[in-house]
């Protein structure tokens, strides 16, 4: 076979690699949801007791349901939600990850513009040069003269073995994972103004109950006092009551700090200043508890949870870098081509005769590279690390699941026992208050009643704000109500319309 018939056969291999090849490496597989049924060992209630107080409504868990969106519009009011729509647009952590995902998808078609289309350039010079003869063993004067040229060269390197492709799946699962993380973002944005706002309106309450208490009691050591200095009660008594009295009010300033500190978090949160301006004020009353809870089960959770979709980018990303790591011990075929002008005066650049051109093919087989071995399995190092990050943060999401949903069982059944503790407290109290009107007991046996009945309160108050921010805390565990947008719903991620180009 003569020369010139092997290189024919050669270029049409070439062409078949590259009509008809692939992407090397494997393609990514999205990770197999946990075969779990459950998230507790144990049988998990799901109908939650109904109590006779304030946000002691039944709840029941739906499970196989998906979350709607706005889910905090459930339990808040309008104000609450108005806020929450302000935070979106202005809070700074949100803007930075907003800016992050433009970044990666600016890298992304970045690469896509430089490798998946030839490059072609324009070249215009002009060049005074002196030639003299003596340097190549001539005769005669030497002369100056100048040179112009005009030209445009185009190049263009083939993905025979699908490098470039897996690079830019690469990307894309990276975008992919900035846009999870911007979703993320938006999720505990959400989540922690609405826990601040209900910890806005139970330190608010605490703090006007424990000032009712401190009330009580300074007018029963009044009353003690008194007492002692008719001689029906001993000095030490009203040393008891001023030693309860100041532990009651040192605990105002520390309850007034933490409502501060939790305005300044929740002005923060929006994306104001803390003394920028006044927020809206939040009260237990202005929320309600969701009576259905919408539980997804594991295999759905791991499509649902910002994190795990992030997770799981991170992993489509390896694997496609693993393919790029692959790749380089293949060949590489570069082609370039140059069409232009020259000639010695701008007149004759464009006229006949001056044209130049040139033709370049290139390929490139690595024949001994050691490091490229070795680059190829820090690749799958990385993937394995990925891989095990990703197990790691479903168990996680999985924990912090487990963890709302028994929170849950047992607030209810706190609330109900805080519940039946208030009732008796204030049936007691209202017992007293007769027995007062009627002289059957002293007006300082009526100041301690309303001491209990106000503690009983302050423990009902914290019931009631500990059961609404789990609720939130649950709608975050469930992922907020995000759509997958690796697949699910029938949106299809940058990084799958990467790979379905690879494999191609």
């Amino acid at each position: 076979m003569n020369k010139n018939k092997m290189a024919s056969y050669t270029l049409i291999g070439f062409y078949a690699i590259l009509l008809t090849g692939c992407a090397v490496g494997p393609d990514f597989q999205r990770p197999v949801p946990p075969d779990v049924a459950g998230y507790t060992s144990t049988p998990l209630t799901t109908n939650f007791d109904v109590s006779p107080t304030m946000l002691g409504d039944p709840q029941n868990i739906i499970k196989g349901e998906r979350l709607t969106k706005y889910w905090w519009r459930a339990m808040s009011a309008e104000k609450l939600d108005i806020l929450i729509g302000e935070a979106l647009e202005r809070n700074p952590t949100l803007m930075a990850a907003e800016a992050t995902l433009r970044q990666a998808q600016e890298l992304f078609a970045a690469r896509a513009g430089s490798t998946l289309y030839p490059q072609i350039d324009g070249n215009l010079g002009g060049q005074r040069q002196r030639f003299n003869p003596g340097t190549l063993g001539q005769t005669g004067e030497a002369r100056e003269f100048s040179l112009y040229n005009a030209g445009i060269g185009v190049r263009y390197t083939f993905d025979l073995a699908g490098g470039n492709r897996r690079a830019l799946e690469a990307l894309a699962a990276r975008s992919d994972y900035q846009q999870f993380q911007l979703e993320g973002a938006r999720l505990t944005l959400v989540a922690n103004i609405v826990t601040t706002a209900i910890t806005q309106a139970s330190l608010k309450r605490q703090t006007g109950i424990i000032e009712n208490i401190l009330k009580s009691q300074e007018n029963q050591l009044e009353l003690t006092r008194e007492r002692i200095r008719l001689g029906h009660e001993e000095p030490d008594d009203a040393l008891a009551l001023q030693t309860q009295l100041e532990q009651t009010r040192a605990k105002l300033p520390p309850l007034r700090y933490q409502l501060q500190q939790n305005d300044h978090f929740l002005a923060v949160l929006v994306g104001k200043a803390p003394g920028e301006s006044l927020l809206p004020s939040f009260t237990l009353e202005d929320f309600t508890l969701p009576p259905e809870l919408p539980l997804l089960i594991p295999s759905e959770l791991v499509h649902a949870r910002p994190d795990i979709l992030g997770a799981e980018a991170l992993l489509h990303a390896s694997n496609a870098e693993y393919g790029v790591a692959i790749s380089k011990l293949y060949p590489q075929l570069n082609l370039s081509a140059d069409l232009g002008s020259q000639a010695l005066t701008t007149g004759a650049l464009f006229g006949g005769g001056s044209a130049v051109w040139s033709l370049v093919g290139q390929l490139t087989q690595p024949l001994f590279n050691s490091g490229l071995p070795a680059e190829k399995r820090a690749a799958l190092a990385a993937f394995d690390a990925a891989a095990a990050n990703y197990q790691s943060v479903v168990l996680e999401a999985l924990r912090n699941v487990a963890d709302v949903l028994r929170a849950l069982e047992n607030d209810s059944k706190r609330l109900e026992a805080l519940s039946a503790a208030d009732f008796a407290s204030e049936k007691s109290l209202e017992s007293t208050q007769r027995r007062y009107r009627l002289g059957a007991t002293s007006y300082y046996d009526l100041l301690i009643a309303q001491q209990q009945r106000l503690q009983t309160e302050l423990d009902l108050t914290e019931g009631q704000a500990k059961r609404l921010v789990n609720t939130a805390a649950f709608y975050q565990a469930m992922g907020g109500g995000l759509c997958d947008i690796a697949g699910n719903a029938g949106v299809v991620s940058k990084a799958q319309s990467a790979e379905r180009k690879a494999s191609r």
